[in-house]
């Protein structure tokens, strides 16, 4: 075992608590990051980065991206080819997290992840390595997008499948016209007087029906 491995065995893989009710829950705090005026490295030309870049540019077509392997997938080729992405054929270096605010560990070496991690750590750059809980700062969840609708599923990196599944739940269930209805609001919030509380007691009250069960 690497010494960087013992020093984070022991901590804790999830971001987890017991709430009022004694049940375990989540306290990974979403956010939503403009992928286009960041700077993304993913170590690795395999299929998980292969992935990880796939999922990327379907929520973030316009997400700026740099990919740095020895070798690369055919695919990924193709992929990096309809965004803004770099691929880099050379072995991983720290000199690579330069300017870079956000990477992704996926090379099939564990001593190379573990020294992306810990040189990410250093720089207080936000790093996920694949399959790893115990060394992500992150996770890249399901992600479900209609328009300007976007809902990103977690299950605090214990059950990627079942976020799949909440995924293709949500891709049902959420009608195609929500976006109509999101720009429609947008347009009514411009015509409303007075000050931003009183906006929004208008909008939770014009709203409110929406989610009455009748």
């Amino acid at each position: 075992m690497t010494k960087e491995n013992k020093k984070i065995k022991g901590s804790s893989e999830f971001a987890t608590s017991l709430g009022a009710d004694g049940l375990e829950r989540n306290n990974l705090y979403p956010i939503f990051l403009k992928t286009k005026s960041l700077n993304v490295l993913i170590v690795g030309g395999g299929h998980v980065a292969e992935e990880k870049l796939t999922f990327l540019l379907k929520s973030s077509p316009d997400a700026n991206v740099t990919m740095v392997s020895p070798m690369f997938r055919e695919g990924t080729v193709t992929l990096a080819e309809t965004g803004h992405v770099k691929l880099v054929k050379k072995k991983y270096k720290k000199r690579f997290l330069k300017g870079k605010h956000i990477v992704v560990a996926t090379t099939d070496v564990p001593e190379v992840n573990v020294k992306v991690h810990k040189h990410c750590r250093k720089r207080s750059i936000l790093v996920n390595v694949a399959d790893n809980p115990p060394y992500c700062d992150f996770y890249m969840g399901g992600i479900v997008t209609k328009g300007n609708v976007k809902v990103a599923i977690s299950t605090n990196g214990k059950s990627p499948t079942t976020a799949k599944r909440l995924r293709q739940f949500f891709e049902d269930v959420i009608p195609e016209n929500v976006d109509d209805l999101v720009k429609n609001l947008n347009e009514y919030r411009k015509t409303i007087k007075g000050d931003f509380e009183q906006k929004v007691e208008t909008l939770n009250e014009f709203t409110k029906g929406l989610i009455e069960k009748k």
